[in-house]
């Protein structure tokens, strides 16, 4: 039977068979049970997936590895009695183990050759979703932009006629008016700058780029941070020392991080005294995306993520997050996460959140610098 076929198989060059080398080669997590739950085999991306080795995975259980109640236990008991592979979309299978909340595919087979057996198969969404919810990001902020240019034209020149008015009768009225008038120019003032945020999403220039250190833009954002807003979080670095430039603004980078890194202090909060923030950087080879006006796929290696160690985002918000105008804060615009996914999209990249308390992380992902290919860009965009 099954066995058979595969012992029939050839061996590659090295000593291990063939068919193993496909089984670990596979990109998805696989594990493979017995009748009893317990683990008898998994590929090597289910062991980055479960966080141990084989050996180690084999001392024990299903349930130990995944959450109790998971659906994943009605999966298989289905696959037993029918004989049949069955899956299931958008299940939670997290654990601490596993790195918390995590959101897969599963798909549960059979073994007919070993009764009871099933092997399970993860597909995790989390990487087809951030590009999803990126396209969704950026028609957002196609949005956005058309509103910012009618506030521009429509909204300004009126404001302006209005704080005049109100500057000049806050010097000719008695005093009891004179607050009135002050209190008029003020708000005009409030909203003007409202406005002027919001044309920055209305720039349609192409953006000057050149090849930056990723960690000289993160160690400067940390020292005003740490010079500010942040002066009571720790900072955690874990840095690939090895990584390549990334084609980009440096000035746009700067104003990425240190929008996100203020906004993770603000959710840790002045008066935690553990709070802490972890940046990291990391090349991620195999993560490909095809992006509008590119026919070609483009390769997003280099992964920048901003961790903390904050109360996490709502659930209910975590769809909208980078959508204009929606904020927690009391007096928040919502214009902040909006702007860092505008500016994360021009450059080809993408961004995402994933949150639970005490663990919020922004990771952004981007495409590396090429100096053959993108010189020629860049000396036209000079």
């Amino acid at each position: 039977m099954m066995a058979d076929i595969i012992e029939s198989l050839p061996t590659g060059s090295s000593s291990m068979p063939v068919p193993e080398l496909v089984f670990n080669a596979l990109p998805h997590p696989i594990v493979a049970v017995d009748a009893r739950d317990r683990i008898v085999a998994a590929n090597a991306a289910g062991e980055v997936f479960f966080q141990a080795s084989l050996p180690v995975l084999r001392r024990f259980t299903l349930s130990e590895l995944v959450p109790f109640g998971s659906p994943l236990f009605d999966l298989i008991s289905q696959v037993r009695e029918r004989n049949a592979p069955v899956s299931e979309y958008r299940v939670a299978i997290g654990t601490p183990r596993t790195g918390g909340e995590r959101l897969v595919d599963i798909y549960v087979s059979p073994v007919p050759e070993e009764p009871g057996h099933v092997v399970v198969m993860v597909h995790e969404r989390t990487i087809a979703e951030k590009f999803d919810r990126q396209l969704t990001h950026r028609a957002a902020v196609r949005s956005v932009t058309g509103l910012a240019s009618m506030l521009a034209h429509e909204i300004k020149n009126p404001l302006s006629g209005i704080r005049g008015a109100a500057q000049l009768l806050e010097s000719t009225v008695d005093e009891g008016d004179r607050a009135l008038a002050r209190l008029i120019r003020e708000e005009t003032d409030r909203i003007v700058k409202l406005v002027d945020r919001m044309e920055v999403f209305a720039d349609q220039r192409p953006i000057e780029r050149e090849p930056v250190n990723i960690h000289a833009v993160l160690d400067r954002v940390k020292q005003i941070a740490l010079n500010g807003f942040a002066r009571h979080i720790r900072f955690t670095e874990d840095y690939d020392p090895s990584l390549p430039p990334v084609l980009a603004n440096r000035d746009q980078l700067v104003q990425v991080f240190l929008n996100l890194i203020k906004n993770a202090a603000e959710a840790i909060g002045p008066t935690a005294g553990d709070g802490e923030i972890v940046l990291t950087t990391a090349f991620r080879p195999g993560v490909r995306l095809s992006v509008p006006g590119n026919a070609e796929r483009v390769s997003l290696p280099l992964e920048f993520c901003v961790r903390d160690n904050g109360p996490g985002v709502a659930e209910d918000l975590m769809p909208h997050l980078f959508d204009p105008f929606v904020t927690t804060k009391m007096s928040g615009s919502g214009l902040g996460l909006a702007l860092v996914a505008k500016i994360i999209g021009d450059h080809g990249g993408v961004i995402e959140c994933e949150s639970q308390p005490r663990r919020t992380t922004f990771r952004i992902l981007m495409p590396i610098y090429t100096r053959g290919r993108d010189e020629p860009s860049h000396a036209s965009e000079d």
